[in-house]
């Protein structure tokens, strides 16, 4: 055996000039030859030392656990003879459950030919990273749906780890049951909310992956979507629900509801609108609505997954008899609810609101600024100028009192000139009359 180590040391130095060169080729290496310890020297001798099957640094190679000690796992690498993986390099990059023991059969990558113990130097941590990734590409394309446990949280999501990998789970990709509803958005909250998650293990799906970047991104939303579309075939537009508030954003309200008929487990969440909350407008959902309360509401879109619900759908429409209460050209007191660069939001009553355009504005008030005339919160009396009742739409313009006062007068005025004359022609009249009459006798 003194021959053949002395031979395997030749072939070694002969080889180690070119490993770095050809260093990026990786590839698993089999061995069709097998020699014994009772080889002949003649048999050795055969062996090429240019023989593409003679690893480099780099490759992959398939190799036996020979023995494991607390520092170093020697592995039978076949021809070339014992390889050693020192220290965390034994370490597998797949599951807890996947550890090393003697007689295993492993994949390594040759990390150097002829370490300072004399040994061919393998790392089974950089093979199984890489298997890792390769696994991991597997689950995006088959969108299999993964376990996970989630390691941290930060404002942005949770840190998840798969296969060994450290990945990301961002705060948008959370399923409706995870995610945090937090009513003022703040931010700390939002993180203590992440944080109850740490330790707890969730299915995900892998949306994004890049091993040379170690980019790992996954969505629990995602891997619930099957099921929600499952549930969702059963729904069509128009169908009534009856759920409780989930959470107010500024934008609306998420409702949570079990369609007729399933139990809890299958709830599902569609989102209120803020336009379709109530019929007149609104600023800030949250004066009207409130988490937990109890709604009815509307199917009035559904979208792959997304459920798009309205309350006012079920209310009586105001503007459906609007042409009764208001008319074009007639006078009302309104409250200006805010002011804006092209015009103001004006309540008539309640339910019904109209926009003062600023292009009316200035006609009829050249040269002055909306907040000029107006203030809002305050009254004033408005013209209608338009009514779109199926657009809920309504044209006003301010009404300049004194110019209207003044007009009020001038119509009195004249009318009072047309009842004195009226008052005075029939005297006018009679007395004609009668010298008319003396003339003819």
């Amino acid at each position: 055996m003194s021959a053949t180590r002395d031979l395997l040391d030749k072939i070694v130095s002969q080889v180690k000039g070119e490993d770095e060169k050809k260093a990026s080729s990786k590839k698993v290496v089999k061995k069709e030859v097998s020699l014994d310890e009772n080889a002949s020297m003649e048999e050795l001798m055969q062996v090429n030392v240019n023989d593409s099957d003679f690893p480099k640094v780099g490759d992959i190679i398939e190799s036996t656990v020979i023995d494991i000690s607390s520092s170093v796992t020697l592995l039978d690498i076949g021809l070339i003879g014992t390889g050693m993986v020192i220290g965390r390099e034994a370490k597998s990059g797949l599951a807890e459950d996947d550890k090393i023991k003697i007689g295993s059969k492993v994949t390594a990558t040759v990390t150097d030919l002829d370490n300072d113990e004399g040994y061919i130097e393998l790392s089974i941590r950089e093979a199984s990273y890489g298997r890792a990734w390769d696994d991991l590409d597997g689950k995006k394309e088959s969108k299999e749906t993964v376990p996970t446990k989630i390691l941290d949280a930060n404002r942005g999501g949770l840190m998840i780890e798969i296969n060994g990998i450290t990945g990301f789970l961002p705060v948008s990709q959370l399923s409706s049951e995870n995610y945090p509803r937090v009513e003022d958005g703040d931010k700390n909250k939002i993180l203590e909310i992440l944080k109850a998650l740490i330790g707890k293990e969730l299915g995900v799906r892998i949306l994004d992956i890049d091993q040379e970047d170690e980019k790992l991104i996954v969505s629990e939303k995602a891997a619930h979507s099957e099921k929600e579309r499952q549930v969702i075939a059963d729904l069509s537009i128009g169908d009534e629900i009856e759920g409780y508030v989930s959470g107010v954003v500024d934008f609306g309200a998420f409702i949570k509801f079990a369609p007729k008929g399933s139990d809890e487990s299958k709830n599902l969440e569609g989102l209120v609108h803020i336009s379709e909350l109530a019929w007149q407008l609104i600023d800030n959902p949250r004066e009207i609505i409130k988490v937990n309360d109890k709604v009815k509401a509307k199917i009035i879109g559904i979208d792959d997954t997304r459920i798009s619900l309205s309350i006012k759908a079920l209310t009586k429409d105001p503007w459906s008899q609007i042409e009764k209460k208001y008319e074009i050209d007639e006078i009302y007191k309104g409250k200006v609810d805010k002011i804006n660069h092209f015009g103001a939001f004006v309540y008539l009553d309640s339910d019904i609101h109209g926009l003062a355009h600023i292009s009316e504005f200035q006609e009829s008030f050249p040269g002055k600024k909306l907040e000029d005339k107006m203030t809002a919160g305050e009254e004033y009396m408005w013209k209608v100028i338009s009514i779109e009742s199926k657009a809920h739409r309504m044209g006003l313009v301010l009404v300049d009192e004194k110019a209207e006062k003044t007009k009020k007068k001038k119509v009195v005025k004249k009318e009072t000139k047309k009842e004195v004359k009226s008052k005075v022609e029939p005297k006018e009249k009679k007395k004609s009359e009668d010298e008319k009459k003396s003339e003819d006798k």
